[in-house]
């Protein structure tokens, strides 16, 4: 056997389970997660660690790219007053490694794009009571085997040193918001939280365009109520030329 296989059998073993703690059968959306899981370590043990953003062998996220997902910092205001923390500027390098992790399964470049916004959010001075994510549909999550959001969200409660925690859920079948102009966009997503004692939460999406959805998400959590909600995403879609219906103000 080679050392190869023998690894990735050896995640199989410590990993997998016909039951979950409390002794029942996982659900089909279980089994899709871990398989992906499976899929993602034999990728990497086969072919080597890769950069999600180059392709070059070698680390989840090269120096080059690193630099590229560093340069775009910032803060985006998205109308109404809303504030959304961004790690990074989605184009480039930077919206490649989004991409790869978001639809190549590449979660090894997670735990990086979590202590990216951890950084992000430790700029402003405050740290938050608790972390969570505005969630994506369940067809979504049962296709792709996980909630990229979820993903980054608990790499930045780790990197934070704080927990991460379910509390939203979506209550509507509105979709991707990926390929949709922004009038399909501004029909936010609708969400539906459960009632909690934390004072501070920090919101966290994958990339923010016009901010519908973490708007949407903001008032549920505030319905619920949760006192200081503090929207964040790894990454920010820069507004066209010809039109500016929202400001990215990057910082050093």
């Amino acid at each position: 056997m080679t050392e190869a296989a023998a690894r990735i059998i050896s995640y199989v073993d410590s990993s997998s389970s016909t039951h979950d703690h409390h002794g029942r059968r996982p659900g089909r959306h279980r089994w899709s997660a871990w398989c992906g899981r499976v899929g993602a370590v034999a990728v990497d043990v086969v072919f080597g660690v890769r950069c999600a953003g180059c392709d070059q062998p070698g680390s989840a996220v090269c120096p080059t790219c690193r630099a590229a997902l560093i340069a775009g910092r910032g803060t985006m205001h998205v109308g109404a007053g809303v504030r959304v923390l961004i790690a990074t500027e989605y184009r480039g390098r930077a919206a490649a490694v989004v991409r790869a992790v978001k639809y190549r399964n590449r979660r090894a470049a997670v735990r990086h794009l979590g202590g990216l916004l951890a950084r992000r959010v430790l700029a402003t001075g405050q740290v938050p009571d608790v972390v969570t994510w505005a969630p994506t549909t369940v067809h979504r999550r049962q296709r792709r085997g996980f909630d990229h959001a979820e993903l980054i969200a608990r790499a930045t409660a780790r990197a934070l040193g704080v927990p991460c925690m379910r509390l939203l859920r979506r209550v509507d079948d509105a979709g991707p918001q990926v390929g949709r102009g922004r009038a399909q966009r501004l029909a936010a997503p609708a969400f539906a939280a459960r009632r909690t004692g934390v004072g501070s939460v920090l919101l966290v999406d994958d990339v923010v365009t016009t901010g519908a959805t973490l708007a949407a998400a903001s008032g549920a959590l505030r319905t619920a109520g949760v006192q200081t909600v503090v929207p964040a995403a790894l990454a920010g879609t820069p507004p066209p030329r010809h039109s500016r219906p929202h400001r990215l103000a990057l910082v050093a």
